[in-house]
Protein backbone atom coordinates (compact mmCIF):
# COMPACT_ATOMS: atom_id res chain seq x y z
CA UNK A 1 0.00 0.00 0.00
CA UNK A 2 1.38 3.54 -1.16
CA UNK A 3 2.16 6.06 1.98
CA UNK A 4 0.02 9.08 1.62
CA UNK A 5 2.18 12.16 0.80
CA UNK A 6 2.78 14.55 4.60
CA UNK A 7 -0.41 16.90 4.81
CA UNK A 8 2.41 19.52 6.24
CA UNK A 9 6.35 19.77 7.32
CA UNK A 10 7.11 17.98 10.77
CA UNK A 11 7.85 19.74 14.09
CA UNK A 12 10.62 17.91 14.76
CA UNK A 13 12.77 15.01 13.04
CA UNK A 14 14.38 12.18 15.36
CA UNK A 15 17.23 10.29 13.89
CA UNK A 16 18.93 6.95 14.78
CA UNK A 17 22.37 7.27 15.50
CA UNK A 18 23.78 3.77 14.35
CA UNK A 19 22.93 3.00 10.39
CA UNK A 20 21.30 6.13 10.32
CA UNK A 21 23.92 8.87 10.81
CA UNK A 22 27.15 7.09 11.49
CA UNK A 23 27.81 4.07 9.49
CA UNK A 24 28.68 1.74 12.13
CA UNK A 25 26.22 -1.70 11.90
CA UNK A 26 28.98 -3.47 10.25
CA UNK A 27 31.67 -2.63 12.31
CA UNK A 28 30.09 -2.85 15.26
CA UNK A 29 28.61 -6.49 14.66
CA UNK A 30 32.11 -7.48 13.01
CA UNK A 31 33.33 -6.77 16.44
CA UNK A 32 30.08 -8.02 18.18
CA UNK A 33 30.68 -11.91 16.08
CA UNK A 34 34.35 -12.11 16.82
CA UNK A 35 33.52 -11.75 20.93
CA UNK A 36 30.59 -13.66 20.74
CA UNK A 37 32.44 -16.45 18.63
CA UNK A 38 35.62 -16.07 21.36
CA UNK A 39 32.82 -17.61 23.44
CA UNK A 40 32.12 -20.80 22.12
CA UNK A 41 28.94 -19.92 19.65
CA UNK A 42 30.48 -19.41 16.21
CA UNK A 43 28.20 -16.57 14.52
CA UNK A 44 29.26 -14.32 11.65
CA UNK A 45 28.87 -10.35 11.15
CA UNK A 46 25.92 -10.98 8.92
CA UNK A 47 24.10 -13.22 11.87
CA UNK A 48 24.90 -10.50 14.01
CA UNK A 49 23.05 -7.88 11.85
CA UNK A 50 20.00 -10.11 11.54
CA UNK A 51 19.17 -10.96 14.87
CA UNK A 52 20.35 -8.00 17.25
CA UNK A 53 20.51 -4.77 14.66
CA UNK A 54 18.81 -1.95 16.61
CA UNK A 55 18.82 -4.29 20.21
CA UNK A 56 19.27 -3.45 23.50
CA UNK A 57 22.86 -4.91 24.57
CA UNK A 58 21.33 -6.45 27.95
CA UNK A 59 19.09 -8.04 25.48
CA UNK A 60 21.34 -9.41 23.12
CA UNK A 61 23.76 -10.29 26.48
CA UNK A 62 20.98 -12.37 27.60
CA UNK A 63 20.48 -14.34 24.51
CA UNK A 64 24.40 -15.19 24.71
CA UNK A 65 23.93 -16.21 28.04
CA UNK A 66 20.91 -18.75 27.63
CA UNK A 67 22.64 -20.22 24.07
CA UNK A 68 26.18 -20.89 25.62
CA UNK A 69 24.34 -21.95 28.90
CA UNK A 70 26.57 -19.60 31.50
CA UNK A 71 27.21 -15.99 32.59
CA UNK A 72 29.43 -13.82 30.77
CA UNK A 73 32.25 -12.93 31.71
CA UNK A 74 32.23 -9.87 34.29
CA UNK A 75 34.62 -7.96 31.35
CA UNK A 76 32.77 -9.38 28.36
CA UNK A 77 30.77 -5.94 28.07
CA UNK A 78 33.63 -3.73 28.67
CA UNK A 79 35.97 -5.39 26.30
CA UNK A 80 33.57 -5.36 24.00
CA UNK A 81 32.70 -1.48 24.24
CA UNK A 82 36.66 -1.20 24.36
CA UNK A 83 37.13 -2.95 20.98
CA UNK A 84 34.25 -1.07 19.25
CA UNK A 85 35.66 2.19 20.30
CA UNK A 86 39.14 1.07 18.83
CA UNK A 87 37.13 0.11 15.21
CA UNK A 88 35.10 3.30 15.51
CA UNK A 89 38.01 5.51 15.97
CA UNK A 90 40.04 3.61 13.06
CA UNK A 91 37.32 2.99 10.48
CA UNK A 92 33.80 4.97 11.27
CA UNK A 93 32.46 7.17 8.39
CA UNK A 94 29.12 9.69 8.63
CA UNK A 95 26.25 7.92 6.31
CA UNK A 96 26.65 9.42 2.76
CA UNK A 97 25.12 12.37 2.17
CA UNK A 98 24.05 13.22 5.82
CA UNK A 99 26.01 16.26 6.35
CA UNK A 100 24.19 17.93 3.74
CA UNK A 101 21.02 16.71 4.67
CA UNK A 102 21.63 17.96 8.47
CA UNK A 103 22.86 21.37 6.48
CA UNK A 104 19.71 21.61 4.96
CA UNK A 105 17.32 21.16 7.94
CA UNK A 106 19.61 23.61 9.27
CA UNK A 107 18.80 26.41 6.61
CA UNK A 108 14.77 25.19 6.51
CA UNK A 109 14.74 25.84 10.57
CA UNK A 110 13.63 22.10 11.28
CA UNK A 111 14.30 21.09 14.60
CA UNK A 112 16.03 18.02 14.77
CA UNK A 113 17.92 15.33 17.39
CA UNK A 114 18.97 11.50 17.84
CA UNK A 115 17.80 9.01 19.63
CA UNK A 116 19.89 6.01 20.08
CA UNK A 117 19.23 2.66 21.57
CA UNK A 118 22.90 2.86 22.44
CA UNK A 119 24.20 4.73 25.71
CA UNK A 120 25.62 8.01 25.77
CA UNK A 121 29.07 6.97 25.62
CA UNK A 122 29.14 5.03 22.65
CA UNK A 123 27.46 8.12 20.60
CA UNK A 124 30.27 10.58 22.02
CA UNK A 125 32.49 8.51 20.32
CA UNK A 126 30.51 7.61 16.89
CA UNK A 127 29.35 11.23 16.59
CA UNK A 128 32.86 12.86 17.66
CA UNK A 129 34.76 10.83 14.93
CA UNK A 130 31.81 11.47 11.94
CA UNK A 131 31.83 15.37 13.16
CA UNK A 132 28.38 15.26 14.05
CA UNK A 133 28.46 15.76 17.59
CA UNK A 134 28.28 19.62 17.55
CA UNK A 135 25.24 19.41 15.29
CA UNK A 136 23.13 17.36 18.36
CA UNK A 137 24.68 18.99 21.01
CA UNK A 138 22.12 19.27 24.03
CA UNK A 139 19.76 17.13 21.67
CA UNK A 140 20.85 13.61 21.89
CA UNK A 141 19.06 11.04 23.90
CA UNK A 142 19.62 7.72 24.82
CA UNK A 143 17.46 4.36 25.89
CA UNK A 144 19.24 3.74 28.63
CA UNK A 145 17.82 7.39 30.07
CA UNK A 146 14.48 5.30 30.03
CA UNK A 147 12.28 2.16 31.63
CA UNK A 148 11.89 0.27 28.37
CA UNK A 149 14.19 0.80 25.38
CA UNK A 150 12.87 -0.14 21.52
CA UNK A 151 10.77 -1.59 20.86
CA UNK A 152 8.78 0.40 23.00
CA UNK A 153 7.97 3.83 22.46
CA UNK A 154 9.63 5.34 25.59
CA UNK A 155 12.59 6.71 24.34
CA UNK A 156 10.94 8.26 21.38
CA UNK A 157 8.49 10.11 23.57
CA UNK A 158 10.84 10.97 26.19
CA UNK A 159 12.44 13.07 22.88
CA UNK A 160 9.55 14.40 21.67
CA UNK A 161 8.73 16.07 24.83
CA UNK A 162 11.67 17.38 26.02
CA UNK A 163 12.01 18.93 22.57
CA UNK A 164 8.39 20.25 22.83
CA UNK A 165 6.33 18.70 20.58
CA UNK A 166 3.12 16.07 19.87
CA UNK A 167 3.87 12.76 18.77
CA UNK A 168 1.97 13.48 15.59
CA UNK A 169 4.19 16.21 14.65
CA UNK A 170 7.69 14.06 14.70
CA UNK A 171 8.81 12.17 12.44
CA UNK A 172 11.58 9.20 12.59
CA UNK A 173 14.36 8.00 10.89
CA UNK A 174 14.88 4.34 11.59
CA UNK A 175 17.22 1.73 10.21
CA UNK A 176 16.34 -1.53 12.30
CA UNK A 177 12.59 -3.08 12.51
CA UNK A 178 12.91 -2.61 16.47
CA UNK A 179 13.29 1.04 16.05
CA UNK A 180 10.33 1.12 13.52
CA UNK A 181 8.27 -0.79 16.19
CA UNK A 182 9.13 1.58 18.56
CA UNK A 183 8.06 4.94 16.48
CA UNK A 184 4.78 3.50 15.43
CA UNK A 185 3.91 2.43 19.20
CA UNK A 186 4.82 6.30 19.53
CA UNK A 187 2.16 7.24 17.06
CA UNK A 188 4.79 8.30 15.33
CA UNK A 189 5.22 8.44 11.40
CA UNK A 190 8.70 6.41 10.42
CA UNK A 191 10.85 6.12 7.42
CA UNK A 192 13.00 3.52 7.09
CA UNK A 193 16.82 3.60 5.65
CA UNK A 194 17.83 1.14 3.67
CA UNK A 195 20.53 2.39 1.68
CA UNK A 196 21.00 -0.94 -0.01
CA UNK A 197 17.24 -2.21 -0.09
CA UNK A 198 17.92 -5.38 1.73
CA UNK A 199 15.93 -5.50 4.17
CA UNK A 200 11.82 -6.44 4.01
CA UNK A 201 11.47 -6.23 7.09
CA UNK A 202 11.51 -2.17 7.74
CA UNK A 203 8.06 -2.38 5.32
CA UNK A 204 6.43 -4.71 7.11
CA UNK A 205 6.85 -3.13 10.34
CA UNK A 206 5.22 -0.15 8.87
CA UNK A 207 8.42 2.46 7.59
CA UNK A 208 8.44 4.37 4.40
CA UNK A 209 11.72 2.84 3.26
CA UNK A 210 14.11 4.99 1.35
CA UNK A 211 17.78 4.52 -0.14
CA UNK A 212 19.64 7.74 -0.04
CA UNK A 213 19.58 10.59 2.25
CA UNK A 214 19.23 12.80 -0.87
CA UNK A 215 15.58 11.72 -0.88
CA UNK A 216 14.81 12.80 2.41
CA UNK A 217 13.45 16.09 2.32
CA UNK A 218 11.02 15.38 -0.56
CA UNK A 219 9.93 12.62 1.66
CA UNK A 220 9.67 15.10 4.77
CA UNK A 221 7.35 17.48 2.51
CA UNK A 222 10.16 20.33 2.92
Amino acid sequence: MPHPEPSEPPALIIFDCDGVLVDSETIANAVMAEEISALGWQVTTDYCLKYFKGSHLDTVMAVIEEKIGRSLPENWLANLRARSDIAFRKDLQPVPGIHALLDFLVESDLQHCVASQGPHEKMAVTLDVTGLKPRFEGRIFSAYEVERGKPHPDLFLHAAETMGHAPQRCVVIEDSPLGVQAAKAASMRVLGYDPKGLDPRLAREGAQVFTDMRALPGLLGI
